[in-house]
């Protein structure tokens, strides 16, 4: 418990923590915005480190022990960068929303390894993307915010 408190005092005195990539290591995408605000809560089964950037988006990743992101939630006036939060994922999001009609509602791509659930319209955006294969026994991803 000790730990976890030292751990969120650290996350609130760093301000300038980045956005995960998605399967990749926590804070792994350089080039992200750099959050104004930053915790971090620990479960037995995964961490989550949430922060605010600048655009007042707040960015949750969820990793595993072995220190790699299973998922990534958002939810502000601004998408964030999708590029940044999806790494490798992030093509197919453009694929996935490619073939949809804008506007029509929520985007909803599912397969075998991604999901991602992203809707939204000006000034509250809102989602989520999560590789199933990561996602710990006993968690259900649904529950993710």
């Amino acid at each position: 418990m000790k730990f976890v408190k030292i751990a969120l005092a650290i996350a609130t005195l760093l301000p300038l923590a980045s956005y995960a990539t998605l399967g990749g290591a926590p804070g792994a995408a350089s080039s992200a915005p750099k959050g104004l605000r930053s915790m971090l809560q620990t479960t037995a089964a995964y961490s989550v480190h949430a922060s605010v950037d600048a655009d007042g988006v707040t960015v949750r990743e969820y990793t595993l022990p072995d220190n790699v992101v299973f998922a990534v939630t958002w939810q502000g006036p601004v998408r964030p960068d999708m590029s940044a939060l999806l790494g490798s994922y992030f093509q197919r999001f453009v694929s996935a929303g490619e073939g949809r009609a804008h506007g029509t509602g929520p985007m909803i791509e599912r397969s075998g390894d991604l999901v991602i659930q992203s809707a939204g319209r000006p000034g509250n955006f809102f989602g989520k993307a999560y590789v199933p294969r990561l996602v710990p026994a006993g968690v259900n991803a649904d529950d993710l915010q």
